[in-house]
């Protein structure tokens, strides 16, 4: 039975996964949100059967039907990757549940409490997935995107009973970081966009854990970074997207930051 929830969750998490598609392309395009997808090149209107995650694009063999223009990669990835990271979510706040029996499981009852907290994190991950897809295509952080995803979070974190003040400073402190970043650097090394991400990170992640979140993002970034160089795709002055990193270590965090601040404290403080 829990395994069946679970799965759903999966199946949710695809078609959220389709709609975080078309909000990126349109955020690029500054299309409306409102009406039916269309193929980028001949324009022709995609069919319901040829919109259901993951499968359309296995039996249209990644083309258009109509045009046959291929299809990106992009979007059965996107699909997977929400169908997934919910799943794994709801695993890791109730994955207790899979211990009872179907009967006991029918009877378990959830308090608002822990549909608000899984509703937060879907709504995070969702965010910090079209924020990496968004600067890894285009260099770019949608300030579309992401402001009012600030705003949003902080008042579901604040229904969940996390500290105003806590809060407020996790988001000064993340957006601070990048700031003076930006105005040393006169905005050459990173955009204002990261600015805004990293008082979404703060808002999100709460004191210390945006700290967590900036060291791994920046230790994945400069592993990959410096591999990049080696191998030659990637010079010393190369642009790097920043927001891929911070995106994905914004949802490790979110999902283990707890877990890493204790290993840390017992591994190299001794605690």
């Amino acid at each position: 039975m829990f395994y069946l929830i679970l799965f759903l969750i999966f199946v949710f998490g695809l078609t959220i996964g389709s709609f975080l598609n078309c909000l990126i392309w349109r955020l690029y395009t500054d299309e409306s949100l409102w009406g039916r997808s269309a193929c980028p090149k001949c324009k022709n209107k995609i069919a319901w059967y040829d919109n259901i995650p993951v499968l359309s694009f296995i039996f249209l063999k990644a083309k258009c039907r109509v045009c046959q223009e291929k299809i990106s990669w992009q979007y059965p990835l996107v699909e997977l990757a929400a169908g997934i990271l919910f799943a794994l979510s709801f695993w890791i706040h109730f994955g207790f549940l899979a211990n009872l029996s179907p009967d006991a499981l029918l009877h378990h009852s959830f308090n608002w409490r822990d549909y608000l907290l899984i509703l937060r994190d879907w709504f995070f991950i969702s965010i910090m997935i079209v924020v990496f897809v968004y600067d890894w295509r285009w260099y770019l952080v949608s300030d579309t995107a992401v402001l009012p995803s600030c705003l949003i979070v902080l008042i579901i974190n604040l229904f969940l009973d996390l500290e105003w003040k806590n809060l407020l400073f996790s988001g000064i402190i993340g957006a601070s970081f990048f700031l003076i970043q930006f105005i040393v650097s006169r905005g050459r090394w990173i955009g204002g966009g990261d600015i805004r991400l990293g008082l979404l990170m703060g808002l999100g992640l709460g004191w210390p854990y945006i700290l967590v979140a900036i060291f791994i993002a920046y230790f994945i970034g400069s592993i990959i970074g410096i591999s990049l160089i080696l191998i030659g795709r990637k010079k010393m002055d190369s642009q790097i997207p920043l927001g891929v990193f911070l995106s994905v270590a914004s949802i490790i965090v979110l999902f283990w930051g707890r877990e890493i601040i204790e290993w840390y404290l017992k591994h190299f403080l001794f605690i």
